[in-house]
């Protein structure tokens, strides 16, 4: 085989690193990029927080950006860039860094940096985590099972129940499992098994350690006071017609139970209060907190747009370091803050990029969703992201990750980006209907309909057509089931 030597001429798509680093900042979380901007605080010392006292220096987060029309208008608090930060631009610094390089390739890394702790977190910042419970429900039953006086085989046997108890506080594990688990030796027999069940079973929450829906309702009501009203007609209709009560066949269980239709209202209250997932309610997992990015206000009859300004804090670069950058000096300290200096400065006009392109994308969204933010869901007009995409001039996968995990605080709630974008339906008259706004108003039809005579999807697909929006049955039952609502036979009631 010869070798030989070959010319080829092509196209290739390639980013610089600073692109990089900005469209990665354009698609993290709210959450993420508090992350991120500590880790740059942390590793680099060019970069600061700047305080809230010293409102006399402006930002370097970005120029005043706004986009106006005559309803909607947005506005971003950010200062000019100072005098210094030209004055640092005029000197030999490199514009670019080399395609398909790394950020690591150029600058080293500063973790071991020691002033890199400008911004520190206070030791209160969070201080739900710090002091929220994280006891799952095994946790919480082997500590009321600490407090129980037991002999050594009867804690033994509890263990094995509470090992087989799961999220929602029912036993799937049987009595002729803990049997073959056990000892031979120690002769235990079905009466202790369930002697140590029976007394598990008046642990906290009430109803734990059932092996069904009947046996965990019925443990509730036992620990009810004797003289709660209609406690005697709750047991018969758990115990014996709690079938009857699943289907909703009121009448048969009347009969049955020889109970009036306003008596059986007042037993079907007091059930109701029952927990069908007593263990559901001790969890682990804390809660999950949405930050809004964006906040959507009506002002005077003016809709306007505003970035959250608690999402991330200011940055700027710290003047003294810079002020110790000499242009003829090449020595290695000269070099570590001359390279910090320009990835600082690349970083804040990365987060700047992100805040201009948020701001500029959510100010787009409210002008064509101006009747949702006025009327209510039902007016929410068919959006894709080309629509979006062509408005601001960008393409539509930018539209995407701006509007990816990125939230905006409104009058009527707080709602992802993504929301406002949706499918769309053709009417009698030509024109088009959301699919968000169809969900809700399929969601008021069922909210207004009679609980004796629930609305089926056929019926509901047959009042959209008179209103002009033609849906087809599935399609009223894809729509319902996506907003987790029961079918209609599950949905009558008799109170």
């Amino acid at each position: 085989m010869k070798a030989s030597l070959q010319l080829k001429m092509g196209q290739q798509l390639t980013m610089t690193p600073q692109l990089q680093q900005a469209i990665r900042l354009l698609q993290l979380s709210t959450l993420d990029l508090q992350q991120e901007i500590q880790e740059a605080l942390d590793s680099n010392p060019m970069l600061e927080v700047e305080e809230h006292e010293m409102d006399d220096l402006p930002d370097l987060s970005g120029p005043e950006s706004k986009e106006s029309s005559p309803e909607v208008s947005s506005h971003d608090d950010h200062g000019d860039t100072p005098e210094l930060d030209e004055q640092w631009s005029q000197e030999q610094l490199p514009d670019d860094l080399p395609v398909d390089s790394q950020w690591e390739d150029t600058y080293q890394t500063t973790a071991s940096v020691a002033s890199g702790n400008s911004g520190a977190i206070d030791d209160d910042f969070d201080y739900d985590s710090r002091h929220a419970s994280t006891d799952d429900l095994q946790d919480h039953l082997l500590w009321q099972l600490n407090l129980t006086p037991m002999s050594d085989t009867d804690r033994e046997i509890a263990l094995m129940l509470i090992d087989g108890v799961d999220t929602d506080g029912y036993l799937h594990t049987t009595v002729e499992d803990i049997l073959e688990s056990m000892d031979p030796e120690l002769d235990v027999e079905e009466d202790e098994v369930m002697a140590v069940l029976h007394r598990l079973q008046q642990f906290d929450p009430a109803g734990v350690f059932a092996r069904d829906l009947r046996e965990c309702l019925q443990l509730q009501l036992q620990q009810l006071p004797p003289a709660t009203p209609w406690l005697k007609e709750a047991r018969i209709v758990i115990g014996e017609y709690i079938e009857l009560l699943g289907s909703k066949d009121y009448p048969t269980l009347m009969r049955k139970t020889k109970l009036r239709e306003d008596d059986l209202k007042e037993v079907l209250r007091l059930i109701k209060e029952l927990n069908p997932k007593p263990g559901a309610g001790i969890s682990p997992e804390q809660a999950e907190y949405v930050v809004p990015d964006v906040i959507v206000r009506n002002v005077r009859d003016e809709w306007r747009v505003e970035l959250n300004p608690d999402i991330a804090p200011k940055l700027r670069v710290n003047a003294d370091y810079a002020a110790l950058v000499r242009r003829s000096d090449n020595s290695t300290d000269n070099t570590f803050l001359r390279d910090h200096l320009q990835e600082a400065r690349w970083f804040i006009k990365s987060l700047q990029s992100r805040n201009e392109t948020l701001l500029k994308v959510a100010t787009k969204i409210v002008e064509y969703q101006i009747e949702f933010f006025e009327e209510g869901e039902e007016k929410m007009k068919p959006l894709v992201l080309h629509d979006i995409a062509e408005a601001v001039g960008m393409h539509e996968s930018t539209i995407s990750r701006v509007t990816t995990q990125k939230y905006m605080h409104t009058p009527r709630g707080i709602f992802e980006l993504k929301y406002f974008f949706s499918s769309h339906v053709s009417t009698d008259g030509g024109g088009e209907c959301s699919s968000t706004a169809i969900r809700a108003m399929i969601k008021k039809l069922i909210a207004e309909e009679n609980a004796r005579k629930p609305l089926s999807d056929n019926k509901i697909a047959s009042i959209l057509g008179e209103k002009g929006i033609q849906v087809a049955r599935r399609t009223v039952a894809k729509y319902r089931e996506a907003m987790m609502i029961p079918p209609s036979n599950e949905r009558k009631q008799l109170i």
